[in-house]
C-alpha cells in the first residue's frame, strides 16, 4: 500500500471518528427556562412546608384549601415547562468501545484492505501481483547474501511475475552459484530461447538456449516442468515428434497440467496436413483410442508392446470389437503403422 493510500486512509478513519464523537464532545446543553424553574420549586416546596404545617384543626381547614389550589398551581405550571436537559455523565465503557472500535479500524486498513484491493482480480492475476510485491525484497537478500538460494528464490518470483529479464538475471546469478540446477537452467533457456529482438519480432532460435533446457531435462528427468520446457524447445525447432513426446511424458508426469494442451493440438494439425499416418489415426482411429492413444472407449495403445506385424494385422483384419480397415493400404499403412510404433518406446 502506498504513502497516498495510507494518507487518505488515515484523513477518511479520522473524519469518521470526528463525526462518530461528535455528539459525545457536547457539553450539556443550556436551560433557558432554569430561572423559573428554579422559582417554582422553591415555591412548591414552601407551601408543602406550610401545609405540613398546619394543625388539623376546623379554623385551618379554609388556609388549607387555598394552599392546596396554590400548590396544585404550581405544580401544573411546572409540568407545562419543557424538561431540562440531561447533565449524565459518559460511562467509561463507552469510550472503551470507541477506543476499540478504533483499533480495529487501523487493524482492517492493513489487513483487510490489501485483500479487496485484489478481490477483482483472477486467482492467478492477484496471485502474480502478489508475487511481485515481494520481488525487491527477495532481490535485496540475492545481492546481500549472494546465496543460490536466495537467487532461486527471486529468479522464482520474476518468472511467475512474468518479468523475465529480472528473473534471467536471477537465474543466471543463481547458476554461477551451482551450474546443475536443473530450474535455473530449464527457466534461462526458455527466456533465452524465447527471446524477441528489439523490433518485437521473435529472434532465430539460439543454441546454447535450448541446450541448457536439455541439460536441465537430463538433470530432472521426472520434473513436469523440464519435459514441458523441452517440449516447447523442440516445437521451435519444429521437431514436431520429439516435442510430442516430452509433452506427452509432460502430461504423464503431471495427469492435471493443461499447458501443453494448445501445443500438442497445434502439432497434431499440421501433422494431421502433412503425415498420411496422423491422417489415417485422425481419421480412423483416434475416436476409440483417443487422440494421443492413451485410450478412450478402445484400450490405450501407448506402451502397448504391439509389433510393426501385429499392428498391421490388426488394422487390416480387426480383432475382437475393433473393425478391419481394409481400405487402408500401402504407404499410409506404413505411415500408420509407424507412428502407432513410436508409441510403444
Amino acid at each position: 500500500m502506498t504513502a497516498l493510500t495510507l494518507g487518505l486512509l488515515a484523513l477518511l478513519v479520522l473524519g469518521a471518528l470526528m463525526l462518530v464523537l461528535a455528539p459525545l464532545r457536547q457539553g450539556a446543553s443550556p436551560d433557558p427556562d432554569a430561572p423559573e424553574r428554579e422559582r417554582l420549586e422553591q415555591e412548591r416546596d414552601r407551601l408543602y412546608d406550610e401545609l405540613r404545617a398546619l394543625p388539623e384543626e376546623e379554623p385551618a381547614q379554609r388556609t388549607r384549601t387555598e394552599l392546596e389550589q396554590r400548590a396544585a398551581r404550581t405544580l401544573r405550571a411546572l409540568d407545562a415547562l419543557p424538561p431540562a436537559p440531561s447533565h449524565r455523565t459518559r460511562p467509561g465503557w463507552l469510550w472503551g468501545g470507541v477506543a476499540l472500535a478504533a483499533a480495529l479500524v487501523l487493524a482492517g486498513s492493513v489487513s483487510f484492505i490489501p485483500r479487496w484491493q485484489l478481490g477483482g482480480l483472477a486467482a492467478d492475476e492477484a496471485s502474480s501481483v502478489r508475487t511481485a510485491l515481494t520481488l525487491p525484497a527477495l532481490a535485496r537478500r540475492a545481492q546481500q547474501t549472494q546465496q543460490a538460494s536466495a537467487y532461486l528464490a527471486w529468479g522464482k518470483a520474476a518468472f511467475d511475475a512474468g518479468l523475465y529479464d529480472q528473473a534471467a538475471s536471477a537465474y543466471a546469478s543463481a547458476l554461477k552459484q551451482n551450474p546443475q540446477q536443473p530450474e535455473a537452467l530449464r527457466r534461462l533457456g526458455i527466456i533465452l530461447l524465447t527471446k524477441e529482438d528489439g523490433s518485437g519480432q521473435q529472434t532465430v532460435p539460439n543454441d546454447q538456449a535450448f541446450l541448457l533446457i536439455r541439460t536441465a531435462a537430463q538433470l530432472a528427468p521426472n520434473d513436469p516442468e523440464s519435459q514441458l520446457l523441452l517440449g516447447f524447445g523442440f516445437s521451435r525447432y519444429g521437431e514436431d515428434q520429439l516435442a510430442l513426446a516430452a509433452l506427452e511424458r509432460y502430461r504423464t508426469l503431471n495427469p492435471q497440467g493443461r499447458d501443453a494442451d494448445d501445443l500438442i493440438s497445434a502439432i497434431r494439425a499440421r501433422q494431421n496436413q502433412t503425415d498420411p499416418g496422423a491422417q489415417a489415426y485422425a481419421s480412423n482411429c483416434a475416436s476409440c483410442h483417443g487422440a494421443s492413444g492413451n485410450g478412450g472407449v478402445g484400450p490405450a495403445l501407448r506402451a502397448a508392446g504391439l509389433t510393426r506385424d501385429t499392428i498391421a494385422a490388426v488394422v487390416q483384419h480387426g480383432k475382437g470389437s475393433m473393425p478391419a480397415f481394409p481400405n487402408i493400404q500401402g504407404k499410409t499403412l506404413e505411415a500408420l503403422v509407424t507412428l502407432v510404433e513410436g508409441w510403444q518406446k
